[in-house]
């Protein structure tokens, strides 16, 4: 692990200390939700936070090392930055309505919380984007460093992440996380993904994480180019068939 981390910095050092910085917040949010009895849509009130922090950190760390071997500082440097400094703002702004009992996605209680929602989703939206232009930057440029299949993983992670990435403007547009019920309705423990209605967040999930994924099956295990298309296939089909799920107003997992 401590090879892992010395490398990683060295490959990026803002995404490095960025994504640290958002992983050691998450297990300070994850010690509040254990003090707090606060509430929000049927959960503890600092999950959400918790979630988030864990989840950019994890994208930080994955892309620091990735964009790596792209050899292009200076689109680096921008990618890091336009990064650090939007979903920055969003893992703030989460926390603080978090510390506040307010909610901070689909909050339309006040123009305030209404601008600085549409911002988040901007925000989001811009660091998607941006995610996409480097993967075309994998897919134009020749990387003979690199094992093919293990090229072929990065530029198909990132492909899915970005479709399921843009698939939580599902959640935008109907102004909720659960589909056929309210949200916050008997929900899984701390993921909170409903045991009752659709909820499109599972997919979300699932998709935005081939970007992990797919790179460390690829570089690992399969080795191979047929197989890592077989993988990355079957990967998209389960995350498609589990959005079709939620958008039918069906739980993944019933209860």
């Amino acid at each position: 692990m401590n090879a892992f981390l010395t490398t990683l910095k060295l490959r990026n050092e803002p995404m490095f200390y960025f994504g640290l910085v958002c992983l050691l917040s998450a297990l300070i949010f994850l010690l509040a939700a254990g003090f707090s009895r606060v509430q929000i849509t049927g959960t503890n009130a600092w999950f959400k936070p918790t979630k988030f922090a864990l989840s950019i950190g994890v994208l930080c760390w994955t892309m620091g090392w990735l964009m790596y071997d792209l050899n292009l500082p200076r689109q680096v440097s921008i990618y890091n930055w336009v990064t650090i400094i939007l979903l920055g703002f969003e893992l703030v702004y989460i926390a603080l309505q978090a510390a506040r009992g307010q909610l901070s996605h689909f909050n339309h209680s006040t123009p305030l919380y209404a601008a600085l929602y549409a911002f988040m989703g901007l925000a989001a939206t811009a660091v998607t984007l941006h995610t996409a232009y480097i993967g075309i930057l994998f897919c134009t440029r020749s990387f003979p460093q690199l094992p093919d299949y293990y090229l072929l993983s990065i530029r198909l992670g990132i492909f899915l992440f970005v479709i399921f990435a843009l698939e939580g403007a599902v959640m935008g547009a109907r102004n909720a996380h659960t589909i056929d019920g309210p949200d916050g309705s008997g929900g899984l423990p701390f993921l909170n993904w409903s045991r009752r209605f659709g909820d499109p967040r599972i997919a979300h999930f699932i998709g935005m994480h081939a970007l992990q994924l797919l790179p460390l099956l690829a570089f690992y295990l399969l080795k191979d180019v047929k197989l890592t298309w077989f993988a990355a296939l079957v990967y998209g089909a389960i995350a498609v068939l589990v959005l079709a799920q939620a958008l039918n107003g069906r739980p993944l997992v019933r209860g």
